[in-house]
């Protein structure tokens, strides 16, 4: 996103219509508009409330949106995998003697509300009984632990004050869980929390790193407290939280080089303008997203190559990313988009969350890896530091290990599925991100419908959408045209409705009946982008999909107790033959450069081949990924694992390779061992 762009989100209108027309049938009216309309307040869904810009978007309560398709196959592995297991792994999920569930009891930080905030929305969407009882053990833990003076939970003392990291993850937990249950005593306790913040002197408050780096955390919890109360003493906390948050307006550097904080944080300003209106706030966060990828980012997949903290000069594609960065970038995506309707951060989540996050895990979710990269060709147990800037066993894919990714990666598939369909600010209803699922909106005045999403999406180009309503409705309903769309079509009961532009949202007006159908077409092509400051190395994409090479994945199975990080535990009866540690090692050469055509274009010789859907519904393995790309490659001989274990840093340009090979491309998303920034041979 060029920070120029964002004269068209400051200067333009939210609902500023490219173009309009009739689509034949009736009184539908089409438009084209950069964003919503968020001059009408939406009498359906607690949103904004003045002095609060409004939200472009609105998320739906917890369990109205009901994934289908792959996302639903990928909550139900969660749930029977890592998410759903890890109170048996885990020795900060013990209950007995937890700081969660009785004072003065142990392992009081961020392990279990990490895990819980992910794993309570798991089982609301669910609506998995076995499971909302286990999250109800731990909100009740957190209720219980009130205090009269308004503090909650376990007392983590650092300097002699109370760091307040972990409050803001369970705060996050609570608020899941009124949207599902609707229990007052989570307001009460949020009220009372937040008179006493209000209360802690400046020089005490949000001191620590973790809690300085991450208090747009905290500023959203206050935001969605204050949409439910009105108590103006919220506003003023807000200001308090932004003036002590880090400074992550900075035109030129980072208050830290954290990879989780940079895709955690750079929300922050973007979040304290909705309180002022401030433009150089919203500015900030969008130059912050810029910033550390023209440093760190020249690499497919979304992410940027920072390990766990990024180095100078440590920017080609082995480089990686924790998966808790994955998972904290695609949230940050999902609330940017929200507060501002700009699709690119649509666009963006959708390329972190098909491209990146799904190699992250095991294709089961029994195991996670701590660091994924775009070029992947290892992932052992072995130390490979200073490749990456962790020393230890980092790359494998490990249930017991990496404590903060192990229990915090699991909100990343849960919010995305709630993200699927918004409401609007003028009572309608907007699909951005695309994926199947059905939902249940509340539109125009108060009236119910349920939205039905069927897509194989990003794997195919069509996506359907049928209305079910016990009776007739006026209201909008918008959707996203990709920026890669070129040529999409939209229809409406199979009349083609408008010009569709790329980079923006079709608006329909109309009223609606029982059975209307809209139908999006987005054709797929073949593109490519050349990362010049990584030695005009070449990705290419199909649709929203970057591509990788095929490797021949080798799975070893090791002992997890054997292979953990130092500083992680587990419960005495966790069984390492049942959660185990896989390696993987390629079994076949991933040493290519990639072969362009000399023509006028570079990708022709590529041969795009589909195959059958996954009958299990899960097409992120290289065994079931339903796309594959014929292509031509040379092997680089120089170019092997350097004397850190990883892949070497990529070869300069014209190196010497070998002859022509013929060699298939997946979706990176499918690969655990990758390559996706090429080299590249022009013919």
């Amino acid at each position: 996103m060029n920070i120029k762009n964002l004269t068209i989100l400051l200067s333009c209108s939210a609902a500023l219509a490219l173009c309009s027309c009739s689509s034949g049938e009736g009184q539908t009216k089409v438009t084209v508009v950069g964003r919503p309309d968020v001059s009408q307040t939406n009498v359906n869904y607690v949103s904004n409330r003045a002095p609060l810009r409004p939200l472009n978007f609105i998320k739906l309560p917890v369990g109205d949106v009901q994934p289908e398709g792959w996302v639903r196959k990928y909550l139900e592995l969660q749930r029977d995998g890592l998410t759903g297991h890890l109170g048996e792994i885990s020795a900060w999920l013990e209950k007995d003697g937890n700081a969660w569930l009785s004072d003065g009891g142990d392992h009081g930080w961020e392990e279990v509300p990490y895990w819980l905030k992910g794993y309570g929305n798991l089982a609301y969407i669910l609506n998995d009984e076995d499971m909302i009882e286990e999250t109800k053990v731990w909100i009740e833990g957190a209720l219980a632990s009130a205090r009269p003076d308004g503090y909650f939970g376990p007392v983590n003392m650092r300097n002699g004050k109370k760091e307040l990291w972990a409050q803001m993850i369970m705060l996050w937990c609570l608020q899941s869980y009124y949207e599902y249950s609707g229990d007052e005593r989570v307001i009460k306790l949020m009220t009372d929390y937040f008179r006493w913040q209000l209360s802690v002197p400046d020089g005490d408050f949000l001191e620590d790193y973790w809690e300085n780096s991450r208090g747009g955390d905290n500023l959203l919890s206050v935001y969605w407290l204050y949409n439910r109360t009105g108590d103006d003493f919220l506003l003023e906390l807000a200001e308090k939280i932004h003036r002590n948050t880090a400074d992550w307006t900075q035109p030129t550097s980072l208050p830290n080089w954290h990879n989780v904080n940079i895709a955690q944080c750079f929300r922050e300003p973007a979040e304290y303008y909705m309180l002022t209106g401030d433009s150089t706030m919203l500015h900030a966060s969008y130059n912050v997203h810029d910033l550390i990828r023209r440093t760190f980012g020249q690499v497919p997949g979304g992410m940027f190559g920072s390990d766990e903290n990024a180095r100078l000069g440590y920017i080609d594609p082995r480089q990686g990313v924790e998966t808790c960065g994955i998972v904290e970038q695609m949230a940050s995506d999902e609330i940017m988009l929200r507060m501002t309707g700009d699709p690119f951060w649509a666009g963006h989540c959708e390329e972190v969350a098909f491209n990146t996050y799904p190699a992250a895990v095991m294709p089961d979710f029994k195991a996670l890896r701590y660091i994924t990269s775009p070029n992947h060709a290892v992932s052992d147990s072995e130390n490979h530091h200073p490749g990456i800037a962790n020393a230890g066993p980092f790359l494998s894919m490990n249930p017991f290990s990496s404590r903060c990714c192990q229990h915090n990666h699991a909100f990343g598939w849960p919010y995305f599925a709630e993200n699927l369909i918004y409401a609007t600010p003028d009572n309608g209803v907007a699909a951005v991100i695309y994926s199947a699922c059905r939902a249940t909106v509340k539109v125009a005045d108060g009236h119910e419908i349920v939205l039905h999403e069927q897509t194989r999406y990003p794997f195919d180009e069509t996506i359907d959408f049928t209305v079910s309503t016990a009776s007739e409705a006026a209201f909008p309903m918008y959707f996203r045209i990709p920026s890669w769309a070129e040529g999409a079509t939209v229809a409406v009961n199979g009349r083609k409705a408008g010009r569709p532009v790329p980079g923006r949202y079709v608006k329909i007006d109309r009223v609606w009946k029982d059975g209307d159908r809209i139908t999006l077409e987005f054709p797929m092509s073949l593109g490519m982008r050349t990362w010049q400051v990584n030695k005009n190395s070449v990705s290419v994409d199909y649709g929203p999909l970057t591509l990788s090479l095929k490797i021949d994945e080798k799975y070893v199975q090791r002992n997890s107790a054997e292979t953990a990080i130092w500083d992680s535990k587990w419960q005495k009866d966790a069984d390492p033959s049942k959660w185990p540690t896989t390696e993987i090692y390629p079994d076949s050469p991933w040493n290519y450069a990639l072969v362009l055509s000399g023509s006028g274009d570079p990708l022709s010789g590529i041969e795009v081949v589909r195959k059958d859907w996954p009958a299990d519904d899960f097409p992120f393995t290289l065994e079931s990924v339903p796309l594959e790309f014929k292509a031509t490659g040379r092997r680089v001989p120089s170019w092997t694992l350097d004397e850190t274990g990883l892949c070497a840093v990529l070869p300069d340009e014209g190196v010497q390779t070998g002859p022509d090979e013929h060699v298939t491309l997946v979706p990176m998303g499918a690969a655990r061992l990758r390559i996706s920034a090429f080299p590249n041979v022009t013919e």
